[in-house]
């Protein structure tokens, strides 16, 4: 236990166990009210010390059962006492997360504003790990709204960051500042988008947050939304003019590139509809790679692309037909050669090769390697479509004796493979099975 661990490294002389401590130790361990109460009737003293210092009161709202905690405080349980990371039962009760225990210690006195050594107080600490009813309760006995701890983190932040609603909705009605900054440039805003909750970020934006803030690395709203994965709060982000749809991110995508991998055709519609261009390309990486991971080289380029080409790779093919209605070109190809056959070759989706294959119109396109779609999937790890995309090869004419600028064709690409991507290969092309074993 992190307290128990706490004391046993801080090495403290451990003070003898006061008379009737046994008893009171025993009725919290069973979780036994009444017994706690009979002892504390008999002369046990609610303030005992118990084994390394902890105070009866902690260990009551360990257990987070209310009664135990309520016996103690009718028996002048005192709610001040910090362990050594600085702990009190307030504190503890906050992070524990049973609001009636917070309210009974406020109503019995708690120092409300009595931090831990990170300057945390119960508000924030409860914004983020109690439910509403322990935030009211600190509120409504004074605890200051906008105090911060020592990395510059408000309780709406951290309520915000938990993806508490209500706390939140607490918080802000009891006056905390929506637009306040940590130090690194973090607002509550940015708090609730990674927490991944949309109606969360929505609630803040409705309090006046500023979608045009810009946090680390100059990363927009909308940026942070899409990082996270927060598809709903980044549509609402879109039509709310939170973000430049066009603007490259840290990876070198754009807004489009990420909704259309993601197969988030909402998300990708509003972006059309904010002028968002289909067939605008990402760029590079802002990313400084440490190279010492790779043997002091760099990973390779990536190429430029387009949102459709994005959503093949990804399998997207729902995705892909709305971006083509919209006017993306089909017939793109990037730097390496790869077109949008080769792209959804690398999607495990047949259903995208397919679309793929009857918008680009060739199944044995190659890139500048030479390298059809057959030698990918030849040469590749197996997965559960493997056999349906071969499939859907086999039936668009596609050839396993193409040559690709190594000399191999598919099948010699194959029999360095993996058994089970043999199998499947073997399963679509039986008339192959003996020239592979021949060649083993």
């Amino acid at each position: 236990m992190r307290r128990l661990a706490a004391f046993l490294l801080a090495m403290t002389p451990l003070p003898a166990i006061a008379h009737g401590a046994d008893d009171i130790a025993r009725a919290i361990a069973d979780d036994d009210p009444a017994a706690l109460a009979a002892a504390l009737a008999h002369g046990a003293d609610a303030n005992a010390a118990l084994e390394y210092g902890e105070t009866p009161l902690a260990r009551a709202v360990e257990t987070q059962d209310p009664a135990l905690a309520d016996a103690l405080l009718k028996a002048g349980a005192k709610t001040d006492r910090a362990d050594a990371l600085g702990m009190t039962p307030l504190l503890l009760a906050c992070e524990r997360g049973n609001g009636a225990i917070v309210a009974a210690l406020v109503a019995a006195g708690a120092p409300v504003a009595q931090s831990n050594a990170d300057a945390v107080t119960p508000l924030a600490m409860c914004a983020r790990f109690s439910d509403a009813e322990g935030v009211r309760a600190l509120l409504a006995r004074g605890a200051a709204a906008e105090s911060a701890d020592l990395r510059g983190q408000t309780p709406l932040m951290w309520a915000a960051s938990a993806g508490r609603l209500d706390a939140v909705s607490a918080l802000l009605a009891a006056g905390a500042q929506v637009n306040r900054e940590t130090p690194n440039g973090f607002t509550p805003l940015f708090f609730a988008l990674a927490s991944g909750k949309a109606n969360l970020a929505s609630a803040l934006i409705a309090a006046g947050a500023d979608v045009m803030h810009r946090g680390p690395e100059n990363t927009s709203a909308l940026q942070m939304a899409l990082y996270q994965k927060n598809w709903a709060a980044a549509e609402e982000l879109v039509r709310l003019g939170g973000g430049d749809v066009s603007e490259l991110d840290r990876e070198g995508r754009r807004p489009l590139h990420v909704a259309a991998a993601a197969g988030q055709g909402s998300l990708v519609a509003a972006l059309l509809e904010r002028g968002a261009e289909p067939d605008a390309l990402s760029g590079p990486s802002k990313i400084t790679w440490v190279t010492e991971a790779n043997f002091g080289m760099p990973p390779p380029p990536v190429q430029p692309t387009t949102a459709l080409m994005a959503a093949a790779k990804s399998g997207q093919a729902d995705v892909m037909w709305q971006l083509v209605r919209a006017g993306a070109n089909e017939h793109f190809v990037d730097g390496a050669g790869v077109n949008l056959v080769l792209a959804a070759a690398q999607g495990r989706d047949p259903t995208a090769l397919t679309l793929a294959i009857e918008l680009a119109g060739d199944a044995n396109v190659m890139d500048k390697d030479k390298t059809t779609a057959l030698h990918m999937l030849a040469g590749g790890p197996f997965f559960p479509t493997l056999p349906a995309m071969l499939r859907v090869l086999a039936a668009k004419g596609a050839r396993a004796d193409l040559p690709n600028a190594k000399g191999k064709t598919a099948l010699q690409v194959l029999t360095d493979g993996l058994a089970t991507v043999q199998a499947a290969f073997h399963e679509v092309y039986p008339d192959k099975a003996a020239v592979l074993a021949q060649s083993h």
